[in-house]
Protein backbone atom coordinates (compact mmCIF):
# COMPACT_ATOMS: atom_id res chain seq x y z
CA UNK A 1 0.00 0.00 0.00
CA UNK A 2 1.18 3.86 -0.66
CA UNK A 3 1.96 5.61 2.36
CA UNK A 4 3.64 8.89 4.13
CA UNK A 5 6.65 7.61 6.17
CA UNK A 6 9.74 8.42 7.70
CA UNK A 7 12.96 6.59 7.55
CA UNK A 8 15.78 8.47 9.30
CA UNK A 9 14.71 11.39 10.70
CA UNK A 10 16.45 14.81 9.90
CA UNK A 11 16.08 17.37 12.51
CA UNK A 12 17.67 20.44 10.38
CA UNK A 13 15.23 19.75 7.48
CA UNK A 14 12.18 17.64 8.06
CA UNK A 15 11.24 17.47 4.63
CA UNK A 16 14.14 15.70 3.74
CA UNK A 17 13.05 13.13 5.49
CA UNK A 18 9.69 12.42 4.32
CA UNK A 19 8.98 9.10 1.96
CA UNK A 20 6.51 8.51 -0.08
CA UNK A 21 6.41 5.01 -1.43
CA UNK A 22 5.07 1.33 -0.73
CA UNK A 23 5.02 -0.09 3.00
CA UNK A 24 3.23 -3.67 4.27
CA UNK A 25 -0.84 -3.53 4.73
CA UNK A 26 -1.04 -3.89 8.66
CA UNK A 27 -2.27 -6.21 10.33
CA UNK A 28 -5.07 -6.50 13.14
CA UNK A 29 -4.14 -8.53 15.81
CA UNK A 30 -6.45 -9.34 18.33
CA UNK A 31 -8.82 -7.03 19.57
CA UNK A 32 -7.69 -4.69 16.72
CA UNK A 33 -8.79 -4.00 13.53
CA UNK A 34 -8.14 -2.83 9.89
CA UNK A 35 -9.41 0.39 8.82
CA UNK A 36 -9.47 1.55 5.06
CA UNK A 37 -8.60 5.14 5.40
CA UNK A 38 -10.60 7.53 3.73
CA UNK A 39 -9.08 10.81 4.89
CA UNK A 40 -6.11 11.57 7.32
CA UNK A 41 -5.45 14.71 8.62
CA UNK A 42 -1.71 16.06 8.79
CA UNK A 43 -0.62 17.75 12.43
CA UNK A 44 2.49 19.73 13.47
CA UNK A 45 3.36 16.25 15.06
CA UNK A 46 4.11 14.76 11.67
CA UNK A 47 6.42 17.43 11.53
CA UNK A 48 7.96 16.07 14.94
CA UNK A 49 8.36 13.01 13.95
CA UNK A 50 10.39 13.92 10.65
CA UNK A 51 12.66 15.46 12.93
CA UNK A 52 12.98 12.90 15.20
CA UNK A 53 11.39 14.27 18.40
CA UNK A 54 10.04 10.98 20.12
CA UNK A 55 10.41 9.14 17.69
CA UNK A 56 13.68 6.84 17.73
CA UNK A 57 15.84 5.14 14.58
CA UNK A 58 14.79 1.67 16.40
CA UNK A 59 11.09 2.56 15.56
CA UNK A 60 12.10 3.25 12.03
CA UNK A 61 10.49 3.04 9.40
CA UNK A 62 7.05 4.61 11.01
CA UNK A 63 4.25 5.73 8.72
CA UNK A 64 2.74 9.04 9.90
CA UNK A 65 -0.33 10.66 11.19
CA UNK A 66 -2.46 10.55 13.96
CA UNK A 67 -5.77 11.08 12.25
CA UNK A 68 -8.24 9.20 10.36
CA UNK A 69 -11.52 8.41 9.41
CA UNK A 70 -12.54 5.68 7.05
CA UNK A 71 -14.42 2.12 6.70
CA UNK A 72 -13.65 -0.99 8.53
CA UNK A 73 -13.86 -4.24 6.30
CA UNK A 74 -17.12 -5.18 7.35
CA UNK A 75 -18.44 -1.52 6.19
CA UNK A 76 -18.55 0.35 9.20
CA UNK A 77 -17.62 4.45 9.33
CA UNK A 78 -15.56 5.32 11.78
CA UNK A 79 -13.29 7.81 12.93
CA UNK A 80 -10.11 6.59 14.93
CA UNK A 81 -9.18 8.15 18.46
CA UNK A 82 -5.37 8.54 18.02
CA UNK A 83 -4.55 7.52 21.53
CA UNK A 84 -3.25 4.11 22.96
CA UNK A 85 -3.22 3.44 26.14
CA UNK A 86 -0.79 0.56 27.01
CA UNK A 87 -2.13 -2.98 27.40
CA UNK A 88 -3.61 -3.22 30.77
CA UNK A 89 -4.16 0.43 31.25
CA UNK A 90 -8.07 1.11 32.59
CA UNK A 91 -8.11 4.63 33.85
CA UNK A 92 -8.14 8.00 31.79
CA UNK A 93 -6.71 7.50 28.60
CA UNK A 94 -4.53 10.61 28.40
CA UNK A 95 -2.68 10.17 31.99
CA UNK A 96 -1.22 6.68 31.16
CA UNK A 97 2.15 7.66 31.80
CA UNK A 98 3.02 4.44 28.63
CA UNK A 99 0.30 5.96 26.54
CA UNK A 100 1.11 6.75 22.77
CA UNK A 101 -0.61 8.40 20.07
CA UNK A 102 -0.26 6.68 16.42
CA UNK A 103 2.79 6.91 14.32
CA UNK A 104 5.09 6.85 17.44
CA UNK A 105 4.67 2.89 18.62
CA UNK A 106 2.04 1.85 16.13
CA UNK A 107 2.24 2.38 12.17
CA UNK A 108 0.14 5.73 11.64
CA UNK A 109 -2.52 7.10 9.45
CA UNK A 110 -1.16 8.46 6.13
CA UNK A 111 -1.38 5.54 4.39
CA UNK A 112 -4.32 3.38 2.42
CA UNK A 113 -5.03 1.20 5.81
CA UNK A 114 -4.55 1.68 9.09
CA UNK A 115 -4.74 -0.76 12.37
CA UNK A 116 -5.89 0.46 15.21
CA UNK A 117 -7.38 -0.73 19.04
CA UNK A 118 -11.56 -1.64 18.34
CA UNK A 119 -12.21 0.21 21.27
CA UNK A 120 -10.71 3.35 19.68
CA UNK A 121 -13.26 4.02 16.80
CA UNK A 122 -16.42 5.97 16.86
CA UNK A 123 -19.00 5.97 14.46
CA UNK A 124 -19.18 8.60 11.65
CA UNK A 125 -22.08 10.62 11.72
CA UNK A 126 -23.60 10.96 8.17
CA UNK A 127 -23.78 14.69 8.12
CA UNK A 128 -19.86 14.61 8.55
CA UNK A 129 -17.45 14.51 5.96
CA UNK A 130 -14.68 11.73 5.72
CA UNK A 131 -12.16 15.07 5.19
CA UNK A 132 -14.09 17.12 7.84
CA UNK A 133 -13.40 13.72 10.14
CA UNK A 134 -10.47 13.10 9.85
CA UNK A 135 -9.82 16.45 11.88
CA UNK A 136 -11.15 15.99 14.94
CA UNK A 137 -9.13 13.18 16.66
CA UNK A 138 -5.90 15.44 17.21
CA UNK A 139 -6.56 19.28 16.57
CA UNK A 140 -10.72 19.86 17.35
CA UNK A 141 -10.40 17.42 20.37
CA UNK A 142 -7.73 19.11 21.65
CA UNK A 143 -9.34 22.63 21.31
CA UNK A 144 -12.49 20.50 22.91
CA UNK A 145 -10.80 19.88 26.53
CA UNK A 146 -8.89 23.09 26.39
CA UNK A 147 -12.03 24.96 26.22
CA UNK A 148 -14.08 22.81 28.50
CA UNK A 149 -12.14 20.43 31.23
CA UNK A 150 -9.09 23.08 31.73
CA UNK A 151 -10.50 26.31 31.22
CA UNK A 152 -11.49 26.90 34.69
CA UNK A 153 -14.16 29.10 33.63
CA UNK A 154 -17.77 28.62 34.71
CA UNK A 155 -19.86 30.73 32.28
CA UNK A 156 -19.25 32.75 29.38
CA UNK A 157 -15.92 34.52 29.05
CA UNK A 158 -13.30 36.22 26.98
CA UNK A 159 -11.15 33.80 25.50
CA UNK A 160 -7.51 34.44 23.76
CA UNK A 161 -5.99 32.10 21.52
CA UNK A 162 -2.45 32.79 20.12
CA UNK A 163 -1.44 32.14 16.41
CA UNK A 164 -5.21 31.72 15.16
CA UNK A 165 -4.30 30.07 11.72
CA UNK A 166 -2.67 26.49 13.00
CA UNK A 167 -5.01 23.44 13.70
CA UNK A 168 -5.38 23.99 16.89
CA UNK A 169 -6.41 27.31 17.25
CA UNK A 170 -8.56 27.91 14.42
CA UNK A 171 -10.47 24.99 16.07
CA UNK A 172 -10.25 26.68 19.40
CA UNK A 173 -11.56 29.72 17.85
CA UNK A 174 -14.88 28.32 16.06
CA UNK A 175 -15.49 25.98 19.47
CA UNK A 176 -15.33 29.00 21.94
CA UNK A 177 -17.73 31.21 20.02
CA UNK A 178 -19.84 27.38 19.71
CA UNK A 179 -19.64 27.50 23.65
CA UNK A 180 -20.68 30.68 23.71
CA UNK A 181 -17.64 32.59 24.58
CA UNK A 182 -16.18 35.97 23.33
CA UNK A 183 -12.87 35.53 21.56
CA UNK A 184 -10.22 37.49 20.68
CA UNK A 185 -7.36 36.10 18.82
CA UNK A 186 -3.81 36.81 17.47
CA UNK A 187 -2.17 36.54 13.79
CA UNK A 188 0.86 37.87 12.22
CA UNK A 189 -0.65 38.25 9.00
CA UNK A 190 -3.67 40.37 7.69
CA UNK A 191 -4.81 37.19 5.46
CA UNK A 192 -4.40 35.40 9.01
CA UNK A 193 -6.35 38.15 10.60
CA UNK A 194 -8.83 37.86 8.22
CA UNK A 195 -9.51 33.99 8.53
CA UNK A 196 -9.70 34.32 12.45
CA UNK A 197 -12.39 37.04 12.04
CA UNK A 198 -13.94 34.06 9.57
CA UNK A 199 -13.86 31.51 12.00
CA UNK A 200 -15.75 33.55 14.33
CA UNK A 201 -13.49 35.81 16.47
CA UNK A 202 -14.79 39.09 17.62
CA UNK A 203 -11.34 41.00 17.96
CA UNK A 204 -8.46 40.16 16.02
CA UNK A 205 -4.96 41.64 17.05
CA UNK A 206 -1.40 41.43 15.98
CA UNK A 207 1.23 39.26 17.90
CA UNK A 208 1.85 41.10 21.34
CA UNK A 209 -0.64 44.09 20.90
CA UNK A 210 -2.20 44.92 23.94
CA UNK A 211 -5.65 44.03 24.36
CA UNK A 212 -8.75 46.24 25.53
CA UNK A 213 -8.80 44.65 28.80
CA UNK A 214 -7.39 41.70 30.87
CA UNK A 215 -9.11 37.82 28.87
CA UNK A 216 -10.46 35.00 31.52
CA UNK A 217 -8.42 32.20 29.32
CA UNK A 218 -5.33 32.03 26.93
CA UNK A 219 -5.31 29.05 24.59
CA UNK A 220 -1.71 28.93 24.11
CA UNK A 221 -0.23 26.45 21.27
CA UNK A 222 3.09 28.76 20.24
CA UNK A 223 4.91 28.90 23.10
CA UNK A 224 8.28 31.15 23.39
CA UNK A 225 6.81 33.54 21.42
CA UNK A 226 3.63 34.25 22.84
CA UNK A 227 4.22 33.23 26.06
CA UNK A 228 4.64 36.82 28.21
CA UNK A 229 1.84 38.06 26.03
CA UNK A 230 -0.62 35.38 27.02
CA UNK A 231 0.93 36.02 31.08
CA UNK A 232 0.40 39.55 30.83
CA UNK A 233 -3.20 39.36 29.07
CA UNK A 234 -4.61 37.45 31.97
CA UNK A 235 -6.88 39.08 34.99
CA UNK A 236 -6.06 38.31 38.21
CA UNK A 237 -6.85 34.16 38.84
CA UNK A 238 -7.35 33.66 34.76
CA UNK A 239 -5.92 30.89 33.28
CA UNK A 240 -3.58 29.77 30.33
CA UNK A 241 -3.86 26.42 28.76
CA UNK A 242 -0.88 25.05 26.58
CA UNK A 243 -1.13 22.31 24.36
CA UNK A 244 1.98 23.03 22.74
CA UNK A 245 4.75 25.00 21.98
CA UNK A 246 6.15 25.28 18.04
CA UNK A 247 8.13 28.44 18.34
CA UNK A 248 10.28 26.85 21.46
CA UNK A 249 9.42 24.92 24.91
CA UNK A 250 11.23 27.23 27.46
CA UNK A 251 10.05 31.11 27.55
CA UNK A 252 10.71 33.30 30.98
CA UNK A 253 8.08 31.29 33.87
CA UNK A 254 7.41 34.75 35.09
CA UNK A 255 6.66 33.29 38.35
CA UNK A 256 6.26 36.67 40.21
CA UNK A 257 3.12 37.39 37.95
CA UNK A 258 2.37 33.96 38.58
CA UNK A 259 1.90 33.68 42.06
CA UNK A 260 1.05 37.23 42.40
CA UNK A 261 -2.14 37.52 40.48
CA UNK A 262 -2.93 33.61 41.21
CA UNK A 263 -2.54 32.48 37.81
CA UNK A 264 -3.20 29.04 36.59
CA UNK A 265 -1.21 27.58 34.23
CA UNK A 266 -2.58 24.03 32.81
CA UNK A 267 -0.95 21.77 30.39
CA UNK A 268 -3.43 19.89 27.81
CA UNK A 269 -2.84 16.83 25.50
CA UNK A 270 -5.37 15.35 23.43
CA UNK A 271 -8.67 14.15 24.46
CA UNK A 272 -10.91 10.74 25.68
CA UNK A 273 -12.40 9.14 23.78
CA UNK A 274 -16.07 10.63 25.68
CA UNK A 275 -14.70 13.97 25.07
CA UNK A 276 -14.74 13.06 21.18
CA UNK A 277 -18.10 11.78 21.17
CA UNK A 278 -18.93 15.38 23.31
CA UNK A 279 -17.12 17.03 20.39
CA UNK A 280 -19.08 15.10 17.85
CA UNK A 281 -22.61 16.31 19.85
CA UNK A 282 -21.19 20.23 19.75
CA UNK A 283 -20.69 20.17 16.06
CA UNK A 284 -24.52 18.87 15.55
CA UNK A 285 -25.70 21.29 17.92
CA UNK A 286 -23.67 24.60 16.85
CA UNK A 287 -23.25 23.39 13.00
CA UNK A 288 -19.57 24.10 13.21
CA UNK A 289 -17.19 22.58 10.96
CA UNK A 290 -13.96 22.29 10.67
CA UNK A 291 -11.48 24.46 8.13
CA UNK A 292 -9.89 22.70 5.76
CA UNK A 293 -7.42 24.48 3.69
CA UNK A 294 -6.46 22.11 1.53
CA UNK A 295 -6.99 18.18 0.68
CA UNK A 296 -4.11 16.45 -1.18
CA UNK A 297 -2.99 13.64 -2.70
CA UNK A 298 -0.13 11.13 -2.16
CA UNK A 299 1.58 13.32 -4.62
CA UNK A 300 0.28 16.93 -2.84
CA UNK A 301 1.50 15.66 0.79
CA UNK A 302 5.62 16.94 0.77
CA UNK A 303 3.93 20.60 -0.62
CA UNK A 304 1.57 20.59 1.94
CA UNK A 305 3.45 19.58 5.02
CA UNK A 306 6.22 21.79 3.62
CA UNK A 307 3.76 24.87 4.12
CA UNK A 308 2.37 23.70 7.39
CA UNK A 309 5.64 23.39 8.53
CA UNK A 310 6.11 27.25 7.44
CA UNK A 311 3.10 28.74 9.01
CA UNK A 312 1.60 28.99 5.55
CA UNK A 313 -1.80 26.73 6.32
CA UNK A 314 -5.01 28.19 7.39
CA UNK A 315 -6.73 25.40 9.27
CA UNK A 316 -6.29 22.06 8.15
CA UNK A 317 -4.18 19.89 5.56
CA UNK A 318 -5.94 16.55 4.80
CA UNK A 319 -4.58 13.42 2.91
CA UNK A 320 -7.17 11.71 0.44
CA UNK A 321 -5.30 8.20 -0.59
CA UNK A 322 -7.07 7.54 -3.22
CA UNK A 323 -7.82 10.75 -5.37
Amino acid sequence: MRAVYVDRAEPGDPLAALRVGERPEPDASDGWVRVRVEAAAVNHHDVWSLRGVGLPASRMPMILGTDAAGTTEDGREVIVHAVIPSEGWAGEETLDPHRSLLSELHQGTLAEWVAVPAANLVDKPAWLSFAEASCLPTAYLTAYRMLTRDAGLTGPGTVLVQGASGGVASAAIQLAKALGHRVWATARTDAKRAFARELGADEVFEPGSRLPERVDLVVETVGEATWSHSLTSLRPGGTVVVCGATSGPNPPADLTRVFFLQLRIIGSTMGNRAELADLLALLERSGVRPRIDRTVGFDGIADAIGDLAGGGVLGKVVLTPRV
